[in-house]
């Protein structure tokens, strides 16, 4: 088993995705998958039954394998001058979820990234307010807060989506007027892509994501 990024930023990147995972959930598997353009997807659920990814350019043998949270993030910090790191004990049993596919996602349309900020900022408001021991309850986390569309395509995003962009720092916290996240779709997945990296809510039952 072998992981290896030679770019130095490119290590930084996947650092920043880990330690966004450890704040949500200490206990967290990440799931990092080779691709056939070359770069390496790191995958992680957000505890909102939204997955979360983000690609780096690496390479990965196995090319599909899971990891502790916590020991990939010691690795990228022990990591060598050539960009080996050990990505700590295999637990490809933890990960209890399928990926959505690379391809096969439309354009619906591009919003403005100060949108997602704003609506995260009244909802963490609202949570607040309304939260119990469990958390935000479900139905305020399953409200449609944007709506988006092209041609006879049409879909809800849901709190949820909006809360695990901004609580994985996919979008810078003070965006520029013409930063924009991309919304795509496909008969399975919501997508959703930020500059730091993409969030997926599956369509129908949304059990079947990783909690």
């Amino acid at each position: 088993m072998s992981l290896t990024i030679a770019d130095s930023t490119q290590r930084n990147d996947l650092a920043a995705f880990v330690e966004h995972v450890l704040r949500l959930d200490e206990a967290a598997v990440i799931r990092l998958r080779q691709r056939t353009d070359g770069l390496m997807a790191a995958w992680a659920g957000t505890g909102l039954d939204v997955l979360a990814v983000r690609v780096v350019a690496g390479q990965l043998s196995p090319s599909d394998l899971s990891c502790g949270a916590d020991g990939l993030a010691r690795g990228l910090r022990e990591a060598d001058s050539a960009g080996e790191i050990d990505p700590g004990y295999p637990m490809d049993s933890a990960w209890r979820t399928g990926l959505p596919p690379d391809t096969g996602f439309s354009h619906l349309d591009d919003v403005p990234a100060g949108v997602l900020i704003e609506l995260a900022e009244r909802g963490s408001g609202l949570a607040k307010e309304h939260s119990s021991a469990h958390g935000p309850p479900a139905s305020l986390l399953d409200q449609d807060v944007l709506q988006v569309s092209s041609g006879d395509m049409a879909i809800g995003v849901p709190m949820r989506c909006v809360f695990a962009l901004t609580a994985m720092g996919f979008v810078p916290e003070s965006p520029g007027a013409e930063e924009i996240v991309r919304v795509r779709l496909s008969p399975t997945w919501l997508r959703i892509d930020a500059r730091f990296g993409s969030v997926y809510r599956r369509r129908g039952d949304a059990a079947l994501v990783l909690r």
